[in-house]
């Protein structure tokens, strides 16, 4: 199984979720964050007021786990409703999942998720 985390922009979270709802992929955790990096200017109004001391701009990270051979298919929904064009757009990260427990059930690996 992988974990997928994918930083994007605050105004593309609804867009996002949908498509992926709409392809079966309706379990995910949305983070609601701050984040610094080359950002373009018209993003100005993203910025957050928690630091004054930087700009860091709102982001929104994903956390998605996926059996592995669904890895791609998911990566490409997520940057085709992510993708601006713009600088800060953001950015996937897939990682292994080792091992996934589910706490109510007790059940483990892909029938966890």
């Amino acid at each position: 199984m992988k974990l997928i985390k994918a930083y994007i922009r605050k105004r593309k979270l609804e867009e996002v979720y949908k498509a992926l709802k709409a392809k079966g992929y309706d379990s995910m955790t949305m983070i609601e964050g701050e984040g610094t990096g080359t950002f373009s200017d018209h993003e100005r109004e993203h910025i957050s007021d928690k630091y004054t001391f930087v700009e860091a701009y709102m982001v929104i990270k994903l956390e998605i786990l996926v059996p592995k051979n669904e890895v791609k298919r998911i990566i490409q929904i997520i940057r085709d409703n992510s993708r601006t064009g713009y600088n800060g757009d953001g950015m996937i990260v897939v990682t292994c999942a080792e091992e996934v427990h589910k706490i109510r059930t007790d059940e483990t690996g892909i029938d966890a998720i």
